[in-house]
């Protein structure tokens, strides 16, 4: 039996599952609640009751995780020093030390100016145990790298650090973009390598020894050696997987696919087996990037989104809080405050007033961490002490210091990752109303009660209200992405949001209705959709799979991927040869910039000498049984009117290594990427 074994590390939950890949077959699946402090005690609750015989026999372990998306949004990672070769950097993206110096190339991959390896070399000394990881870029290093090779070479021997060339992200013309690329890969290689020394922590404890793959944006897997040299291409990671694993529990070649975790709601599509990538790079944390991903929408609605009811109004927002059902199964104590608050009136808050310092009797609030260099008022301080080990409420601390409960600055500590704040969310009204209960559903029911007094309404029509709210905002980012996929925009004018609506609610203006049908199913991925996409699918009148270990979706995605290595090379004819039948041309690849007499010659070249490089990083990958492809795409224009024939502008050589993870020895193996 062939087993592997696939992770994935949410915001909220890591799941686990135990696959036999011969037959594609569930062996064994759980989830536990992601521990951002530690996150190997989360992935090692995953695997609590799993058979340890059969983990001896796992063959390969791969993962998927949202970690380093959340990670470049929230701004974490270590010191990173920036050379800039040629062209300034618009620092859209802050680095720690940076330096511009002379050199860089032209559009034909000719030296624009002479490299100034003595400045690179003073700012090296200058950084050294200042910086974690240093990122090279120069101008134009895609049509020539060897600015940016020359540096990492002096670099490798003056840092025993990290060192990063743009080139070797991506082969796309776009300076700041790349720029950005290597900063934020460079920050991310230790966030990466925690990821994976938690992974492997419990892999030794469990006695598994089996390669370590991990997702990429684009779906396909990568070693964990290859992981940590380039772990930006990690970015949508969680996502990606659960693309794949849609395909492999339901069979479906075409479906919107939606992944409803804690945290957010991930939407992508699939077309005729494989998600649509997107061709610039993604965009992160407003960044556009040079990282080849999936296509995927993401928005900050999801199991644990903030519930708050302010005077009579309703308002469902994006950000993460700690469900009152999990928080009160660690903490009971909070039980009996909760049973008083909600036999008591609430005060209310001034709607000018920040929706994060909006004071909630149901809310709570828990330290998570110290951060140095941090200006805090001597309130927040005392506060921080009081939290440190039981949560408790502003109100509760406010009476305790006594200060008014507004004193606090939360909303800056939360936002510093510094406390966690407990409050009503959409998994405690499932729990409130028994449809889904895995917690402690008293607390629910308490924050439930209170929260529909306010609203002038019972407990069960306070859920049903609340209910709608969650599924309408589904409904509407199911909306807004498919919008976007149709017309290529995300403005949606005054027209369209009222049409919007009327086929959200459905329900009639004066004069008319609009109804909007779905000409593809949707596949529910995550715990517990089942809740909430029944009545999504049926606003849009299309069919719902919900298929068996959805929950767990993630992670079978994460171990059924291929290894994917591709490479984009560029053919340009000599001046004045473009007419030509066989000109001369110039070739610009990652491996560098040749000239040929011939463009046959260099086409061969490309696809032999690009199949060479790419079948080497697939190996290195973990990539077994490798195969090449390459596809050709030539850019021409008319002569004009009155002319015959056309001119070759450049000729693109794409060129694919596709594999399968080694150690897996399956009689018979389709990849899911070779059409990629």
């Amino acid at each position: 039996m062939h087993i592997g074994l696939g992770f994935d590390t949410g915001g909220t939950y890591t799941d686990a599952v135990l696959m036999d890949m011969a037959t594609n077959g569930v062996i064994r699946k759980s989830k536990a609640l992601t521990t951002r402090d530690d996150l190997s005690v989360g992935i090692r609750n995953t695997l609590t009751g799993f058979d340890e015989n059969v983990l001896n026999n796992v063959a390969m372990v791969s993962l998927s995780s949202t970690l380093a998306t959340n990670s470049i949004v929230e701004g974490k990672g270590c010191r990173v020093g920036l050379i800039c070769v040629g062209e300034e950097f618009e620092m859209s993206i802050p680095v720690d030390l940076h330096i511009t110096i002379s050199g860089g190339h032209d559009l034909e991959g000719k030296e624009a100016g002479e490299l100034d390896e003595e400045a690179a070399r003073r700012f090296m000394m200058s950084v050294k145990d200042k910086v974690d990881a240093l990122a090279i870029n120069s101008y134009l290093s895609v049509r020539n790298p060897d600015h940016e090779l020359r540096l990492k070479k002096i670099a490798k021997e003056a840092l025993n650090i990290p060192v990063v060339c743009g080139h070797e992200l991506s082969s796309s013309l776009g300076y700041n973009e790349r720029t950005v690329t290597s900063v934020m890969n460079s920050r991310l290689i230790p966030i990466i390598r925690e990821l994976m020394d938690s992974v492997k922590k419990v892999m030794n404890e469990h006695g598994i020894k089996a390669p370590l793959m991990i997702v990429k944006g684009d779906g396909s897997i990568m070693s964990e050696e290859v992981a940590l040299e380039r772990p930006v291409e990690t970015i949508l990671s969680g996502p990606a997987a659960s693309l794949i694993g849609a395909k492999m529990l339901t069979g479906r070649e075409d479906a919107i696919v939606m992944d409803m975790g804690g945290t957010t709601l991930d939407i992508g599509i699939l077309r005729n087996g494989y998600p649509r990538l997107e061709k610039e790079g993604a965009i992160i944390g407003g960044h556009r990037t040079r990282v080849m991903a999936a296509e995927i929408s993401t928005s900050g609605i999801g199991g644990d989104s903030r519930i708050i009811v302010n005077g009579s109004r309703f308002m469902l927002e994006t950000v993460r809080v700690v469900p009152l059902c999990i928080a009160a199964s660690r903490w009971p104590q909070l039980i009996p405050r909760l049973k008083d608050v909600s036999e008591m009136r609430s005060r209310f808050s001034p709607e000018s007033m920040d929706v994060m310092n909006i004071v909630q009797d149901t809310e709570f609030f828990i330290k998570l961490k110290d951060i140095k260099n941090v200006l805090l008022s001597r309130e927040d301080t005392a506060l921080l002490s009081l939290i440190e080990k039981e949560p408790l409420s502003l109100k509760e601390a406010g009476m305790k210091l006594n200060v008014h409960p507004f004193s606090f600055n939360v909303a800056k500590m939360e936002s510093l990752g510094m406390i966690q704040r407990i409050g009503l969310t959409p998994t405690d009204l499932l729990h409130a109303d028994g449809s889904y209960v895995k917690y402690d559903r008293t607390a629910s029911e308490y924050a439930v009660a209170h929260q529909s007094h306010k609203m002038g309404m019972s407990g069960k029509e306070f859920i049903a209200f609340a209910g709608e709210r969650v599924i309408d905002k589904l409904a509407e980012e199911l909306l807004r992405k498919l919008f976007f996929e149709e017309t290529g925009t995300l403005r949606i004018d005054a027209v369209g949001m009222d049409l919007m609506g009327k086929a959200i609610s459905r329900t009639d203006g004066m004069d008319y209705g609009c109804v909007i049908k779905l000409n593809k199913p949707i596949v529910g991925i995550g715990a517990p959709v089942s809740a909430w996409f029944p009545r999504v699918a049926e606003k849009f009148e299309t069919e719902l799979l919900l298929p068996e270990h959805s929950e767990v979706g993630n992670a079978v995605g994460a171990v059924t991927g291929s290894i994917v290595e591709s490479m984009d090379i560029l053919l340009k004819p000599g001046v004045g040869e473009n007419a030509l039948d066989d000109p001369s041309c110039i070739l610009f690849a990652p491996f560098g910039r040749i000239e040929f007499e011939k463009l046959s010659q260099a086409e061969v070249f490309a696809v032999e000498e690009g199949g060479r490089h790419l079948r080497e990083r697939a190996r290195k990958a973990g990539a077994d049984n490798i195969e090449v492809r390459s596809e050709k795409r030539e850019k021409k224009v008319s002569l004009g009117e009155g002319y015959e024939g056309r001119i070759l502008i450049e000729t693109q050589i794409t060129v694919m290594a596709v594999g399968k993870p080694r150690q897996f020895k399956m009689e018979e193996y389709v990849s899911d990427y070779v059409k990629l």
